[in-house]
């Protein structure tokens, strides 16, 4: 096969467009805005699949619903025949024994692409990676789907959740909105990338709202097939610790004397998370993921490193100071993106 396609070598009734999506994990937190989107670009037949027992109530109207027993693989190769993209969006407790039966029965059923579950910090980066103990787990999805032999990847490259992980608790982002204090990690200068649930809805449904291939070797406009077998790398802003603490106090109209600011060098603060894990706090794996990519070595800075996407799917300029706010709205609610609901 050659490495690049043309659709105007594509055999006749070949449509240039990607119509039919699946999304399993549709009402979570990123599936949810994938499928809100797609739902306003107008352009794809977006179907849920959900398990048997339920899952469907909170899924908007257009939403097409297909219930399926994860266990049984004819019920996963019989929702996804005839669909042209499987997005996976699964709780990460779930991803180790649900993705692989999704992937595999996709596979079987002729699914084209497949964006298995990532949307978080570069898993290009091998010592990134490995220090922030998710590169294994998401690596294995990309295999997964190398191993149906006919599907391809695309993996959305997010980094961190940027209200989410300023609203949860100190062990993410270093702040504790309701309290008002913060730890910065080395000086608070640090840049990294950071995206919101929206701009991830965006990025998702404007890659396939692009042709599926070019036209031909003249055409140079982006496609889907740009991102076969790889990361498509989205931000919403490259912002440190110290911009993060300016964007609340402009919302909340407060200066640092209101505020607790203290200090931690990331070193130290990430063996910390390693001792927490070894005695079976969670909290310390929550530590030593975000302390990582905080390292001042750059490679949080996924912009700098590889470029973004941002671009060529035409997403929008985002304005700091509204996510900071719905970021403070979250931290007053108490919401935690660490107990399993979904992506």
């Amino acid at each position: 096969m050659s490495s690049k396609q043309y659709a105007n070598t594509q055999p006749a009734g070949f449509t240039n467009r990607i119509e039919r999506v699946a999304v399993v994990g549709a009402s979570g937190t990123v599936g949810s805005g994938v499928v809100r989107e797609l739902l306003k670009a107008g352009k794809h037949t977006v179907t849920a699949i959900t398990r048997a027992s339920g899952g469907s109530a909170n899924l908007p109207e257009g939403v097409k619903v297909t219930p399926v027993d994860y266990d049984d693989e004819a019920s996963l190769v019989s929702a996804l025949r005839g669909q042209q993209f499987l997005m996976i969006s699964l709780p990460s407790s779930a991803t180790a024994t649900i993705q692989p039966k999704l992937i595999a029965a996709a596979g079987k059923a002729g699914v084209p692409y497949i964006m298995p579950n990532c949307y978080g910090p570069d898993f290009v980066n091998e010592s990134l990676s490995k220090e922030t103990l998710t590169g294994d787990s998401v690596r294995a999805g990309m295999k997964e789907v190398e191993k149906t032999g006919t599907a391809s990847w695309i993996a959305l490259v997010c980094s961190f959740w940027y209200e989410f992980s300023l609203s949860f608790n100190a062990n993410s982002y270093g702040f504790d909105i309701p309290n008002k204090k913060v730890t910065f990690f080395d000086d608070g200068n640090t840049r990294i990338n950071t995206s919101t649930w929206d701009q991830c809805g965006r990025a998702v449904a404007s890659l396939l709202s692009l042709k599926e291939l070019p036209e031909d070797e003249n055409d140079k406009s982006p496609t889907v097939s740009d991102w076969k077998n790889k990361p498509l790398y989205i931000s919403s802003f490259k912002v440190s610790q110290r911009e993060m603490l300016d964007s609340i106090q402009r919302a909340q109209g407060t200066t640092d004397a209101d505020w607790t600011i203290e200090y931690e060098s990331t070193s130290e603060r990430y063996k910390r998370g390693q001792e927490l894990l070894k005695t079976g706090d969670y909290g310390g794996f929550v530590i030593c993921l975000y302390t990582r990519v905080f390292y001042p070595n750059g490679d949080g800075d996924i912009e700098e490193r590889y470029g973004l996407a941002n671009g060529a799917l035409d997403l929008p300029k985002e304005d700091l100071d509204e996510a900071s706010a719905r970021a403070i709205e979250l931290a007053a609610k108490g919401a935690n993106p660490y107990q399993g609901k979904g992506r």
